[in-house]
């Protein structure tokens, strides 16, 4: 009984721990969100007035969101589909089944999913921005003489953030919960404070409020519904840091602490309201003594930068995943802690976010302006979350019909009613988020088509290896001492590289290895099953190395787990490997138009060298020249 204490407090200890770092990294997002939610109702530029009913129905639609989309649908239903621990929106992709009966409906849905993802890369460019922006913002509570300052402050501390990244963040983690703990308890005390001034701000709680808000105010109710969407901004960040924490952790800081801190806020700045209509400028930095917004702002401005942090190491993720699945060419992932994998830098995505956060900030140079670009990317990635999740559970987990539908249809009600508003708002900055998204799924489209044009052209080039090995059976080449390892794009056939070398040098090494790194649909393959090797006589092996989509292929790790099971490769100082280096001409007839191929060979000619990405030893490598007609 003891032992059996002892582990469930163990098990109590991590999940508290857990529990923690989820504050910091999982809600940093809708956590500071209260700085400018209320106040875009109020003062943005499709404000409304500010009397008793509007500010108890803004409540009420607030209350409800919450607890429906975040509570309900994300907390409930959303975090139970996960891919081995993992969440978000390729997660989720994946989970969806590959056979013929669904393979047009599944490429509907995989596109549905690139969109998500190009949409949750322009919330990355948003969120720090807007976030950071309405922080600094508060400065101008305290003194006027502060306003010319807030966009310059701003741009400094983005340009610190940013430059900070290559180091990593396993020291500054450390300190994301506690900070957050004391920003959540900060945003409790000041709502309780105006609540118990103005309690009938409770009565919001009932949900007559919301629908006599639509009823009185029609459209201009409907276009204030797309800022009250910014109060659920990061619900999507909530299901990709699923495999970080785990869903109980997430649930626990969720009902716990965020939850009804940020009731008890959204509450207090409505009680505020209510008592004195023209805080509506900046509700949230009202509730806040005048002798206390100095470090107010400095709290805020930290909870922020950490709110960014999470979105920005999100974005790493995500490349990372998209460059396993194949939509997006090789870029350089530094891995910047030794302990977790997870963590990692990629410096060419981390120099455009700097600079397209600093230019919004400029362009744009207040929270109010750019809050209208800010809901598209968000509610347009919530439904189409809802509709994937909608096919795993009939595909994946056989529920039934009804039993798959209630839940969704409900969370799509939510939805298109908080993507249909924020359309409103297409001409007052929502252009540039659909503009962003847009070029990135032609960037990720392209780069899929592209590399499934070249698999093509290989195999249908491709010598079967069969009629390869008998011509070496009859011919006897010359073999010559050490091993040598040819990446293959196919895991079929012979790769071009072999044949040019077999052509032009007429010799093999001793052992000769074909390797292909396969992408597969699980976040993490275990070194079990990472290898599939063949013995195909004559000293040549064929091996297929599987990697998730949450790793990063490292071929020398292969080639020594190879050698662990007894294949005969020579140590690394007599391993060469032989890669095929492509120069791609536009005038063949794959079925891409003219400017995707010329799209194509650019991002061919500017993705990272597979010597880097491989993790494969400079001095050891060939390669070999091939023009490809695409």
């Amino acid at each position: 009984m003891p032992h059996r204490t002892g582990q469930a407090g163990s098990g109590l200890k991590r999940t508290a721990a857990l529990s923690l770092g989820a504050l910091g990294v999982v809600y940093g997002d809708i956590g500071t969100s209260p700085l400018y939610a209320i106040k875009e109702c109020f003062h943005g530029i499709h404000a409304i007035a500010v009397t008793p009913a509007n500010v108890l129905g803004v409540l009420s639609l607030i209350f409800w969101s919450l607890t429906m989309v975040i509570t309900v649908k994300y907390i409930l239903f959303i975090t139970a589909a996960d891919n081995r621990g993992e969440g978000g929106i390729f997660a989720l992709i994946e989970l969806l089944p590959k056979d013929a009966g669904h393979r047009h409906v599944r490429t509907v849905l995989a596109f549905l999913g690139l969109c998500g993802a190009a949409l949750l890369y322009g919330d990355g460019i948003i969120t720090p921005a807007i976030s950071v922006l309405s922080a600094v913002e508060g400065l101008t509570v305290a003194t006027d003489a502060a306003a010319p300052l807030v966009v310059p402050i701003t741009c400094l501390i983005l340009l610190g953030l940013f430059s900070v990244q290559r180091r990593g963040t396993a020291g500054i983690g450390k300190v994301f919960g506690p900070i957050m703990l004391l920003w959540f308890a900060v945003l409790a005390a000041l709502g309780l404070k105006e609540i118990l001034a103005a309690p009938q701000v409770l009565l919001a709680l009932n949900p007559a409020y919301a629908v006599d808000f639509f009823r009185v105010n029609h459209l201009h109710g409907v276009v204030v519904l797309g800022s009250v969407v910014l109060c659920i901004t990061g619900g999507e960040a909530l299901y990709a840091d699923l495999g970080h924490f785990g869903r109980r952790p997430i649930q626990y800081s969720w009902l716990l602490v965020v939850f009804p801190c940020l009731l008890l806020n959204y509450f207090g700045q409505g009680a505020g309201l209510l008592l004195n209509p023209g805080i509506a400028a900046n509700p949230f930095y009202s509730l806040v003594p005048e002798m206390f917004i100095y470090p107010m702002a400095a709290l805020s401005t930290a909870a922020t930068v950490i709110a960014s942090q999470a979105l920005i190491s999100g974005v790493f993720s995500l490349t990372r995943q998209a460059i396993q699945l194949g939509v997006c060419p090789r870029l350089r992932i530094v891995h910047t802690s030794s302990a977790m994998e997870g963590q990692i830098y990629i410096p060419e995505v981390n120099f455009a976010l700097m600079w397209a956060c600093i230019g919004l900030t400029v362009t744009f140079g207040e929270s109010s302006r750019l809050a209208a670009a800010y809901g598209i990317a968000v509610t347009a990635t919530m439904g189409i979350t809802s509709i994937l999740y909608f096919f795993v559970a009939r595909w994946t987990w056989k529920q039934s019909l009804p039993r798959a539908l209630a839940p969704v249809a409900v969370f799509l009600a939510f939805d298109l009613a908080y993507f249909s508003s924020n359309l409103l708002k297409v001409a007052d900055g929502g252009w540039f988020t659909l503009l962003i998204a847009a070029l990135i799924v032609l960037a990720m489209a392209t780069w899929e088509d592209g590399r499934k044009a070249l698999r093509q052209l290989a195999m249908a080039a491709a010598v079967p290896l069969r009629v390869f090995l008998a011509d070496v059976a009859t011919r006897h080449p010359i073999r010559v001492p050490g091993t040598a390892v040819f990446m293959s794009l196919s895991p079929r056939g012979v790769p071009v590289t072999l044949l040019h070398h077999y052509k032009h040098n007429k010799i093999f090494h001793n052992t000769v290895v074909i390797l292909s790194i396969v992408a597969a649909d699980v976040p993490t393959v275990d070194d079990d099953g990472r290898l599939d090797i063949q013995d195909l006589g004559l000293g040549f092996f064929r091996i297929m190395a599987r990697y998730g989509f949450m790793e990063t292929p490292d071929v020398p790790a292969v080639i020594a787990q190879a050698r662990s099971l007894g294949i005969p490769i020579d140590p690394p100082s007599d391993t060469t490997f032989f890669l095929g280096r492509e120069s791609l001409l536009t005038t063949g007839k794959a079925k891409m138009a003219g400017f995707r191929k010329s799209l194509f060979a650019l991002m061919s000619r500017n993705a990272r060298p597979a010597t880097a990405y491989f993790g494969l030893p400079p001095g050891r490598v060939v390669e070999l020249g091939v023009q490809v007609e695409l």
